[in-house]
């Protein structure tokens, strides 16, 4: 179920699952890690060699999309049946599932705490975001919809520290900042002084920019006021609220699926090359830095004429030799590929912080693994 491995920055290697990992999260003590895979959530709880599995949250009849454990210890699921349920842990070691009366008639595709634990939001394919928070009256999770000028599916989500700007991103191709400002649960203080605006009601339209392909994953460093995110386009772009923006180009041109904040001038990214990739600013924008778990190219000894030939090309390795190394399972048998993940990786987190710098964290892929690197 699980090994560990000496491949560089590479910790850890947990293959939990034989189906596709969309999304993975961490309990505020790591203590539990939490998975999505088909219908249902599994929660593992963590601190020995494997994970142990202690609970599967199977109230979701198709595919969850995507999991969040607040700093309560609250799990929130979305799923593409249209709905999200709320988790809350019992005593016991089980979870009570609670339903959010989300009012989408399409997929839920995405689903983020805000940093207080009291509410939180879901993207759609209904062209909506649902910020969603407790009625205690009523005893249900209710939601609160932002509908313009929205135009497609919502891939992603990030809280701003403050709790109230709402960054998210796209297949219409634009990065937008809203206001989550939720009247009698969030304060109407928190604003002051945010570069940002100062009194935003909900839904307002803070901030957008136009990417021009689908955006993967958006993420707020707060500390330095920043947003940063990942489109289909192979960039890594980070934007402030003067407007201003800059961006890096992945190293191999494949698109990154996931980015996180390693510090304030470092972005690690992770996508279709199958290991994550670091970013660094520097005086002259973001650039890039290095490559994690991804081995050193060993020099080919051509075997026959036709691969003296391919040679010749000045595109490395051609696409027919890269057919002719792919094994029956559709793999490359190659040393390039040694790399932890074999499928494309969907998600990082962070798995260890010091003074707010990020020094381990976790991958999720398509190949059902959850992989720790040190970095």
């Amino acid at each position: 179920m699980s090994a560990s491995i000496g491949n560089g920055s590479v910790l850890a290697v947990f293959k939990l699952v034989k189906a596709p990992i969309y999304s993975h999260c961490y309990s505020s003590d790591k203590s539990l890690l939490a998975i999505t895979c088909d219908t249902n959530c599994f929660v593992y709880r963590l601190g020995g060699s494997t994970p142990k599995l202690v609970a599967t949250l199977a109230d979701h009849d198709k595919t969850v999309t995507a999991v969040d454990i607040s700093i309560h210890g609250r799990i929130v699921t979305c799923s593409q049946d249209r709905n999200a349920y709320v988790w809350e842990p019992l005593s016991d070691g089980s979870y009570k599932p609670t339903l959010v009366l989300l009012r989408i008639n399409r997929a839920a595709t995405s689903v983020c705490w805000a940093p207080n634990g009291y509410k939180f939001a879901v993207g759609s394919s209904a062209r909506i975001i649902a910020v969603c928070y407790y009625e205690q009256e009523n005893n249900w999770w209710v939601s609160k919809h932002i509908k313009k000028p929205i135009k497609s599916t919502i891939n992603c989500l990030s809280w701003h520290a403050n709790g109230i700007l709402l960054g998210s991103g796209g297949t219409d191709g634009y990065v937008r900042v809203f206001s989550g400002f939720v009247k009698g649960l969030d304060s109407k203080d928190i604003m002051n002084g945010s570069p940002w605006g100062e009194k935003f009601p909900f839904g307002s339209l803070v901030k957008e920019w136009y990417q021009g392909s689908y955006i993967h994953d958006v993420q707020w460093r707060s500390s330095v006021e920043k947003i940063a995110y990942v489109s289909h386009d192979g960039l890594l772009t980070v934007a402030d609220s003067l407007g201003q923006v800059d961006t890096a180009q992945a190293p191999q041109g494949l698109p990154f699926r996931s980015l996180l904040w390693i510090n304030d001038h470092e972005i690690l990214c992770g996508g279709y090359s199958c290991h994550p990739v670091l970013f660094t600013e520097s005086s002259g924008g973001w650039k890039f830095s290095k490559n994690l778990d991804k081995p050193v190219k060993t020099t080919h000894t051509p075997t026959s004429p036709i691969d003296n030939d391919e040679d010749d090309t000045s595109f490395g390795m051609s696409a027919l030799r890269k057919f002719k190394e792919l094994d029956l399972k559709g793999k490359l048998t190659s040393d390039d590929q040694d790399t932890a993940h074999d499928n494309t990786i969907v998600q990082l987190r962070v798995y260890a912080e010091t003074n707010g710098q990020v020094t381990q964290i976790s991958s999720c892929g398509l190949d059902g693994k959850i992989v720790l690197y040190n970095l």
